[in-house]
């Protein structure tokens, strides 16, 4: 596996982490524990995501995670809750990808892989707080779930076809960063509708 298979591995990882950290977890190590994942040597520090400490920590995280992002205004909680958590586990995810042989590589995945997640958070948030804004709740669990989904399959097609994982990288940060500009966008119109509205004074 060459060294670019293996950043779009790490960035693909460390975006979804920013969705759905805990999810991101357990699925992975589902996938090991079910040899549906043939990882090379040099990522086996991965197998701790194996652990079934670690999967049950996950999987109860992510069942509690399913529900509070289902639920209108408690999702953008979790979230902000999840500011620091989120970017962090990107982070380690991508660290844990990255061959240990070399430090100089292993720091720039651990920044690369936090500032991924973090971009992936805040496009997350920010896409929700404006869905949130709906008077129905429908369109919050339809998001949801399609996020849902999402990690899971991405995940699987950055794993199993690590040739791919690259350009699954860039659709995933091309597709953040166009969350954050609409969120922006919607945000901005909000604001300003609402300021025109208010009467003059006298």
């Amino acid at each position: 596996m060459g060294i670019m298979e293996i950043i779009g591995i790490a960035g693909s990882v460390s975006l979804l982490a920013g969705w759905r950290l805990y999810l991101s977890i357990f699925a992975t190590g589902l996938a090991m524990r079910m040899e549906a994942i043939p990882l090379p040597n040099h990522l086996q520090s991965l197998d701790v995501l194996a652990n079934p400490w670690v999967m049950g920590l996950a999987a109860v995280a992510a069942v509690a995670e399913f529900f509070a992002d289902k639920v209108m205004w408690l999702d953008s909680a979790w979230d902000a809750i999840h500011t620091f958590v989120r970017p962090i586990g990107g982070a380690l995810l991508a660290l844990a990808i990255i061959d240990p042989a070399d430090p100089a590589t292993q720091v720039v995945a651990f920044l690369l892989g936090g500032g991924a997640a973090l971009t992936a958070h805040a496009g997350k948030a920010g896409a929700r707080g404006v869905v949130n804004a709906s008077p129905e709740p429908v369109s919050n669990i339809a998001v949801s779930s399609v996020e849902d989904v999402a990690t899971v399959g991405l995940l699987y097609l950055a794993y199993e076809y690590p040739y791919a994982a690259g350009a699954i990288a860039l659709v995933l940060l091309a597709f953040v960063v166009w969350l954050i500009w609409v969120a922006r966008k919607l945000v901005r119109g909000f604001f300003g509708r609402g300021s025109k509205a208010e009467p003059p004074p006298g």
